[in-house]
């Protein structure tokens, strides 16, 4: 007979044995019971596979395409560009200093940039650095010793508004040379070869122009302003010294400029919306924004031959907006703005439900 085990090896025993019996007893009732049973049983035993009847604590957060008006705003807005937009045309009755170099540039709180920053409201404010007599290499390299315009764009920038071309171009000597000409001569129409050749030498520096400018803040609105028909688009007789003929000349040579700055931007933008990128690059075309207010007409929008009497010079705010020009160019820039490129934008945010 073996000798008799100590109480705990015993104790130990008793235990295995009834676990094993239960293991036993739980497979046999487990093979009995009805499929529905176990998803049940293994939720109630180990807390798995139990039915979800909560929602989700979150959600992943999903891109919004922005519109047109929320990519401008989103942002700082900067105008740049030449005495178009730097408000040459009232810079004289302008007191007010607008920032540093505004003497030299002829900066005016008259130029349509401080109307579009009170129109709408943007988030990085408003930079207002357009300096007259800028050519588009000026905008790249700089004036007056001024650091280049295109260097106050950055990633923050969400709008850009300019107007250029008209300096590349010659006008101001262009309408300096037609006014001064001997009466009914014909030096004013002489100098289309010329003019025209320096309008489409323009495409090549238009293009690094917004290459910069894209560049530098890449999910931005580049908004860029053409130039107003200077004269009726039907003239009757002669101002400051300008036949019909030279108007009409004058008229289709701002059209032409017009035309050359538009189709680069469009096949800039084009390139931008092929690759589904962010950002435009706009033109606004202002040859009849100033239709039946001409200069000559009864209310011109432009202003028209200003000689300063003493010092027997052309005042530089010849042929450049008057307050009402002003004004109805930053009704041209406020609409682009709301309407945007003629096509989404693909600018993007991401937002979580609420």
């Amino acid at each position: 007979m073996p000798p008799p085990l100590p109480a705990r090896e015993l104790g130990g025993r008793r235990i295995l044995q009834s676990a094993a019996a239960a293991a036993i007893g739980v497979a046999l009732a487990l093979a009995f019971l009805p499929l529905e049973i176990y998803p049940k049983l293994a939720c109630a035993v180990l807390d798995a596979g139990c039915p979800t009847t909560s929602q989700p604590r979150g959600e992943l957060p999903k891109a919004v395409r922005l519109t047109p008006v929320q990519v401008a705003q989103s942002g700082g807005y900067v105008a740049l560009g030449d005495s178009y937009s730097s408000g040459e045309g009232v810079y004289e009755l302008d007191k007010q200093p607008l920032n540093d170099g505004a003497d030299r540039c002829h900066r005016s709180a008259g130029s349509y940039v401080p109307l579009v920053a009170q129109a709408y409201r943007f988030g990085g404010g408003t930079d207002f650095y357009a300096c007259s007599g800028a050519t588009s290499g000026e905008l790249l390299s700089g004036q007056h010793g001024h650091p280049p315009q295109v260097t106050r764009v950055t990633s923050a920038t969400s709008l850009v508004t300019l107007s250029i071309g008209g300096n590349d171009a010659g006008f101001s000597k262009v309408l300096t040379g037609c006014i001064v000409k001997i009466p009914w001569s014909s030096a004013c129409v002489d100098q289309d070869a010329a003019v025209g050749k320096r309008i489409e030498e323009l495409r090549t520096s238009m293009l690094k122009v917004l290459r910069e400018l894209r560049g530098r803040a890449p999910a931005a609105r580049i908004v860029v302003l053409g130039y107003p028909r200077p004269f009726p688009e039907k003239p009757t007789q002669s101002v400051d010294n300008l036949t019909v003929t030279d108007q009409l000349w004058v008229n289709g040579m701002t059209r032409r400029l017009n035309d050359t700055v538009g189709s680069v931007v469009a096949d800039f933008d084009r390139t931008i919306a092929a690759f589904g990128a962010p950002g435009s690059a706009e033109y606004v075309d202002a040859y009849a924004a100033f239709t039946g207010h001409e200069v000559g007409q009864a209310q011109p929008f432009l202003n028209g031959l200003a000689v300063d009497v003493k010092e027997l010079t052309v005042n530089a705010r010849s042929y450049h907006p008057t307050g009402d020009g002003y004004r109805r160019f930053a009704e041209l820039i406020t609409k682009q703005i709301a309407a945007g490129p003629g096509r989404q934008m693909n600018n993007f945010q991401l937002a979580t439900a609420s």
